[in-house]
Parts: structure tokens; sequence; C-alpha cells
């Protein structure tokens, strides 16, 4: 499925079954980032910490107290999303392809 796939064609995603391994769950993970909807929830959480950011003198320096990322991705079965297609992450899917099912949007 994946030789099939042309650049910027959406494709929808669905994990059948959740890895145990920690690379598996990784890239998924990176892949799943790759959703327009989670990348816009991304930029949104990044703004907000720059926002809040903390900073105080310590030694006569700045300091910055920076806030820990969100995790807003969950790699568990039955997730699903949707990104466009790009050559530079097929080799990402074919690692993870026993993990999912691949769909032309």
């Amino acid at each position: 499925m994946i030789d099939q796939l042309s650049a910027g064609q959406l494709i929808t995603c669905t994990i059948a079954k959740a890895p145990n391994a920690e690379a598996p769950t990784k890239t998924i993970a990176r892949l799943m980032r790759r959703d327009p909807e989670t990348l816009k929830g991304l930029r949104r959480a990044q703004k907000l910490r720059r926002d809040r950011m903390h900073a105080y003198t310590r030694g006569g320096r700045t300091w910055y107290d920076r806030e820990k990322s969100s995790k807003i991705v969950r790699v568990a079965k039955g997730e699903t999303w949707t990104m466009p297609f790009t050559h530079d992450i097929a080799p990402d899917l074919k690692s993870v392809e026993s993990y999912l099912t691949l769909a032309k949007a």
C-alpha cells in the first residue's frame, strides 16, 4: 500500500495493535504529530508556554523556568489520524506497518 501512495495524498492511519516496544511507540507518536489538528494544538501550546515562561535573575544573569511540553498524542489501539503522505515518512510507515492499518482519505 505504501508504494502506491503519491506525495501530498491524504492518508488515514488507525492503530490496529498497540506496540509493546518503545521504538515503534515513539515512531507512531511522531507520525501522529503530523496530523494538521495535532500540529495546531502543538503550536498553540508552544506559544502559551513561551508566554508563561518565568524569568528570574540569579548571579547577575537571567534564567528561565520553562514548562515541560505536553503530550498531545496517545498511542493506543483504535486511535485514528489523517495526514498528508510524503516520501520522507515512507521508511517510518514501513517499519510500523504491522501495527497500523492505512487507507486513502
